[in-house]
This record gives C-alpha cells, structure tokens and sequence, in this order.
C-alpha cells in the first residue's frame, strides 16, 4: 500500500494549477500564487464548486503532506512531528471535507489513495487521526461514500486500526464506520468485510471493557449497536465465541456481554445517551436464543446484566419526585431497560423475587404509571397549554414492561408478613 503516496505525487503535479488563492472565510491563507492578468477569471476557476475555498490551496495542502511523510519514512525511524503551522492546514482540510462540493473535488483529486499512503506511513497519532477524519466527512455523502468504499486496500487498513491504542484515532474511525454502515449502497459491503476481519470483534470488545474515554465508549456501542440491528447471525457469531477461545489472528476471545456491562458502567453516570445505547444492545441480544441461553447460564452474565439494570431504574430513572417531563426525557433508557429485565426474569428475578430489589422495582414500575396519569389529568385540565410533543406515549413507553409488570403482580399481592419482617 505504500505505493499510494508515489502515486500520489504525480496526481498532484498533473491537477495542480497556479491559481489565486480565494478562502476569505479561512483564519490565515497560504501565500498566493503569482498574480494572472486574468485575475477574476482565475479567482473563479479556482474556487471549488460554489464555494470560496481555493483548489490551489488545497492542492499545496496535501502536495505538501505527501512530500512531508514521503521524505521522513525515507530518513528516519521515529515518530513524525507536525508544526503547528503543518496541523493547523490539515484541520482546515478536515473543515472543508464537510462541504459536499469539497468532498467530490477531493475524490476526483483522489485524495482517498492519498490519505490512505499517508495513514499506512503516518507515526504521528495526531496525523493520523487528522486523516481519518477527513475520510469521515467524505464519506457522510452517498456519492463520495459509495467511491471510498468500494477501495478494498482503504477498508482493511480501516479495519485495522481499531488495534489501535490513540484514543482520538479510535473515535474518528468508528465514525467512519458507522457512517459508511448508515449509507445503504455500501452497507452490505462493509459487513461483509468485518464478518471477515474477525480482529474487529475482539478490539471493539476491548475498547468496551477497558476504556475510560466517554466519547470513544459511545461511538463504539452506537457502532455495535448497528452492526447488530443490521446484521442478527453476526450478532449470534460474537455472542457464542467463548471466552479463552483463540481467534483467527491469535487473540483470546472476550466475553460480550462482560464487555457491554463494563462500558455501560462507566457511562451510567456521564453519559445516559451512551447508557441508553448500551441498553439497547442488551435488549438485542434478549431476542435470540443464543442470547437468552448466554444470559440463563448459571455461570453467564445473566445475574451482573440484572442487578445492573435493576440499579439503573431504581435508583437513576424512577425517583419518586420525578416529574413526567423527566421520564420524558428518560423514555427510551426506560424502555429498553424494562425490556431486558423482563427477557432476564424468567431465570434471574425469580430466585428473589422477593427481596428489596424486586419490591424496588415495583415501586419504580408503579411511579411511572402514577407520573403518565397525573399528566394526562394536567394536559386535560390545561388544554393544550402543555404541549403533546413533551408527553410519554403512554402505550409506548408500557410496551416495553407489561409482561413483566404482570410477571411482578405476585410481589404487590404477597402478604404483609411475608415480605415485611415481623415485629416491625
């Protein structure tokens, strides 16, 4: 692969073109180019697309990064450095990737292969990370998606890199991911490569059980989370790889729900987004067997997901002052963490369904019936002073645990004095 920034030299010297520089909206231009008798005809042909940014800009842009990484790989074995000057042009490449014009002028000028000699070369975390992103905001439309994903050489170095250990590279790439995965022209193309990549499952999972970078425990579980929505027999293949069992490339298999677990420890307090994701990969895995059989073994990680989840409803979803615009709020944390305790029930809730946990959770289940039907009198009283859009769907948000409300019916009949020690 390192080819790509030999061929990409002569891209550069067959596009560029000595035009003036026009990016006004820029902190600081690059030094203009000698001036044209021509100048407002030059100006025009420069400008990318309808935008105000310069080709010849970005021309000497990457013509430079490609001489930058081309010369140290040939000199020296330590770890590139960039100039603040250097990082600062390359995040202002980043920027512009966003626009859709930039993006199709940046495939044509087969940046793809350029970034992707620079990534295969790169010892600088940051420049890599830098060229991730640009690919990132490249891929966010369908057309220069579609171009990127089909270079087979650029998808398994993208593959690659979440063996990583550079936290902001493992951010940018698995925005990448996720967004090729969202495009529908391409998205069957990058499941098959990571149903191929067996390394994926065993570093995603790592990052999971491991990391403590918010960001990254998000973008990794929104990425999972996809993967299995799209994909149910990949989902089966990562739930039944065993724990210890060596993979293809040598490592030792994780445990995946240990690893979920893990990460939605740490967002439970920093993020209920990521929370919320997490609990929803949880409740994927209740709807095949394979998952159930994972949660109902005596030794599996049916016990930890439950008194987990039970924690998180009862003691950060259902305070008993919570207002129903906060439950609002927490509506779908709430559904999908209802949903896996009822898949969980069966063989994990029972054995105490009579403790202070299942009582608790019934309490919980109860508070968010009284909150729906105290605002649904609030909303009749007031008219339409209380806006529709903030309220809970009543019957959504019940989907998710009336089976296991009724599952817990027998806790609210149980006698005083078996539940409640005597005496008190």
């Amino acid at each position: 692969m390192d080819h790509s920034i030999d061929d990409a030299e002569d891209v550069v010297r067959e596009t560029s073109s000595p035009l003036k520089d026009l990016s006004p909206q820029m902190e600081r231009n690059p030094s203009p180019p000698p001036s044209t008798a021509d100048g407002d005809e030059a100006e025009e042909t420069d400008a990318i697309g309808d935008t105000v940014y310069s080709k010849h800009w970005l021309f000497s842009t990457l013509s430079h990064l490609i001489q930058m990484v081309t010369k140290f790989s040939e000199e020296s074995d330590g770890q590139m450095q960039l100039t603040d000057d250097e990082e600062d042009d390359l995040c202002r490449v980043w920027d512009m990737a966003m626009d859709k014009d930039v993006a199709g002028f940046l495939q044509e000028f087969k940046a793809t292969d350029i970034l992707l000699g620079v990534i295969a070369k790169s010892t600088n975390p940051r420049l890599t990370e830098i060229c991730v992103g640009i690919l990132g905001n490249i891929a966010c439309f369908p057309d220069t998606c579609l171009t990127l994903s089909q270079n087979e050489d650029l998808g398994a170095v993208l593959l690659l890199l979440f063996g990583d250990t550079d936290p902001p590279t493992l951010l940018e790439t698995s925005r990448l991911i996720l967004t090729c995965l969202s495009q529908k022209d391409v998205t069957s193309l990058w499941l098959q490569r990571i149903r191929q990549q067996m390394s994926v499952r065993a570093n995603l999972l790592f990052i999971m059980s491991s990391s403590t970078n918010t960001d990254l425990l998000e973008k990794v579980g929104e990425l999972v989370d996809k993967l299995f929505d799209l994909d149910e027999e990949l989902m089966k293949s990562w739930i039944t790889a065993q724990p210890g069992e060596q993979s293809d490339d040598g490592d030792s298999c994780l445990d995946l729900a240990s690893c979920l677990l893990e990460a939605a420890k740490q967002l439970r307090s920093e993020s209920p987004n990521g929370l919320e994701v997490y609990l929803h990969i949880m409740q994927l895995l209740t709807t095949v067997n394979e998952g159930i059989q994972m949660f109902a073994s005596s030794e599996g990680p049916g016990k930890a997901i439950w008194n987990f989840v039970c924690e998180v409803v009862c003691d950060d979803l259902c305070q008993p002052n919570d207002l129903a615009v906060v439950l609002q709020e927490q509506k779908g944390a709430l559904m999908q963490a209802f949903s896996v305790l009822q898949a969980l029930y069966g063989f994990q809730g029972q054995s105490g369904s009579k403790d202070d946990t299942s009582l608790s959770l019934v309490g919980a289940i109860l508070r968010v019936m009284q909150c729906q039907s105290d605002h649904k009198e609030d909303s009749t009283r007031h008219g339409n002073s209380l806006s529709k859009a903030r309220l809970p769907d009543r019957e959504e948000l019940y989907n998710g645990f009336w089976k296991f409300t009724s599952q817990l019916s027998d806790i609210i009949s149980t006698p005083a004095a078996h539940v409640v020690p005597s005496g008190s």
